[in-house]
């Protein structure tokens, strides 16, 4: 028990350690470097892209436009006989 408590601080030592070299200010480079003289390249985790052609572009139909109806007109109705009546001419 004592040997695994142990062995586990030892290791979270050396992995707060290594991201402390890691997280060190340097130069920009691609390679990680550590002070023995060890070099590595940098690791791909991914796959390779796979390259398709990009799907088919759907526009939209244009918004439609906003139309105001004019008022509606009045007419001139002429006289006129309605029902038996004389109806004088107006404006409807």
């Amino acid at each position: 028990m004592v040997l695994g408590k142990k062995l586990a601080a030892a290791a979270l030592g050396l992995s707060l350690a290594g991201a402390g070299v890691m997280a060190a200010p340097g130069s920009a480079k691609a390679w990680v470097r550590w002070g023995v003289g060890i070099a590595l390249p940098p690791v791909v985790v991914a796959p390779p892209p796979v390259y398709y052609p990009p799907p088919p572009v759907y526009y939209a139909p244009p918004p439609p436009v906003y139309y105001v109806p004019p008022p509606p007109r009045r007419v001139w109705v002429p006289a006129h006989w309605w029902r038996g009546v004389w109806v004088a001419g107006h404006w409807a």
